[in-house]
C-alpha cells in the first residue's frame, strides 16, 4: 500500500506537467472566437483545453489534500470489516485482495479528482457563456478606453475580495486538508468521494476565483498569465500562511486596477480581440 501514495504523486505532477505542455500551444484568438461564435463543437474543444489547462494550474496545489484523503480511506479500510482481515489469508488469497483493495483506494481516489475537476470545467463553460454574451452585446460598442475601465474595476473587484473572510474560509479549507476532512468526511464510498471532491473544487473556486475571472479578461489561456496564477495559487495553498500572499496579491490588483482606470497604464489586447471580433 506505501507505493500508492507515490503513485497518486507523480500521476498528479506528471499529468500537469503534460497539461503545461499541451496549453503551451493554445492560442488566445481561438479563445476569443469561441466567444464570438459559440460553436457547440468549439465549446467542446474549448472545454477539454479548459480543463487541462485547470489541471496544469491546479493539480500541483492539491497534492496534500488528495494524498491525505487516499490515506483517510485506506485507515478506514483497515480499521473496518469492509474486506476483513487480509493477514489472515494464504499468500494467493492475500495478494489478490491486497491488489483488489489497491484498485479500489486508486478508483475512489481517481472519482475524487475527477469530481474536484469536474467543478473547475463547469466553471469554465460558466465563464466562456458569460462573457460570450457581454462581448456580442454590451463590449461590442466599446473602445479600448471603456474596455480599460472594465478591466481596471475587476482587478480592484479582485483586490478587495483577497482579503475578504470568505477568502479566508476557503483558503482554510483548502490549505489544511485536515480541517477540511474533519468537517466534510462522506465517509469512505465511491458517492463520497464525488461529494467531497466536489465540496473541495467548491472550496477551491471559493478562494481562487478572482485569479480565473483575471485570466479569462485578460487572455484566456495566456500562457503567461497562466504561470503567475498557478505560482501564486500554489503558494496559497502549500504554505500555511498563504493568506498574507492573498493580501499581497489583493492589494497589487488593487493598485493596477486603479492605474488601468485612471488611463495611466491599459491591459486590453486590442489587436488580439480586434482580430476576433471581426471573423
Amino acid at each position: 500500500m506505501y507505493r500508492i501514495p507515490k503513485i497518486i504523486l507523480v500521476s498528479l505532477i506528471l499529468t500537469s506537467l503534460i497539461a503545461w505542455l499541451f496549453s503551451i500551444k493554445q492560442n488566445d484568438i481561438m479563445m476569443m472566437e469561441t466567444m464570438m461564435i459559440l460553436n457547440p463543437i468549439v465549446v467542446l474543444i474549448f472545454t477539454v483545453s479548459w480543463t487541462i489547462g485547470m489541471a496544469a494550474m491546479m493539480f500541483p496545489a492539491i497534492v496534500p489534500m488528495v494524498l491525505l484523503y487516499n490515506r483517510l480511506i485506506v485507515e478506514d479500510n483497515n480499521n473496518s470489516d469492509y474486506l476483513f482481515d487480509i493477514s489472515k489469508q494464504n499468500n494467493k488469497r492475500r495478494q489478490f485482495l491486497t491488489i483488489f483493495s489497491s484498485i479500489n483506494y486508486s478508483i475512489k481516489t481517481i472519482v475524487f479528482v475527477a469530481s474536484y475537476l469536474l467543478v473547475w470545467s463547469l466553471t469554465g463553460i460558466l465563464l466562456l457563456l458569460s462573457w460570450s454574451i457581454l462581448m456580442n452585446t454590451l463590449f461590442i460598442t466599446y473602445g479600448v478606453k471603456e474596455l480599460d475601465i472594465v478591466y481596471g474595476f475587476l482587478l480592484v473587484i479582485s483586490g478587495i475580495y483577497q482579503s475578504s473572510s470568505l477568502k479566508r474560509k476557503c483558503l482554510g479549507y483548502c490549505e489544511s486538508p485536515l480541517a477540511f476532512f474533519t468537517k466534510r468526511w462522506k465517509g469512505n464510498s465511491t458517492i463520497g468521494s464525488i461529494k467531497m471532491g466536489t465540496y473541495h473544487g467548491l472550496y477551491c473556486l471559493g478562494c481562487c476565483w478572482p485569479y480565473f475571472l483575471l485570466m479569462v479578461a485578460l487572455g484566456w489561456m495566456n500562457i503567461a498569465w497562466m504561470g503567475l496564477f498557478a505560482g501564486i495559487i500554489f503558494g496559497e495553498k502549500i504554505w500555511s500562511k498563504g493568506i498574507w500572499i492573498s493580501r499581497f496579491t489583493g492589494i497589487a490588483f488593487a493598485i493596477v486596477g486603479i492605474l488601468t482606470i485612471l488611463g495611466i497604464i491599459t491591459l486590453y489586447n486590442d489587436t488580439m480581440n480586434m482580430d476576433a471580433m471581426n471573423i
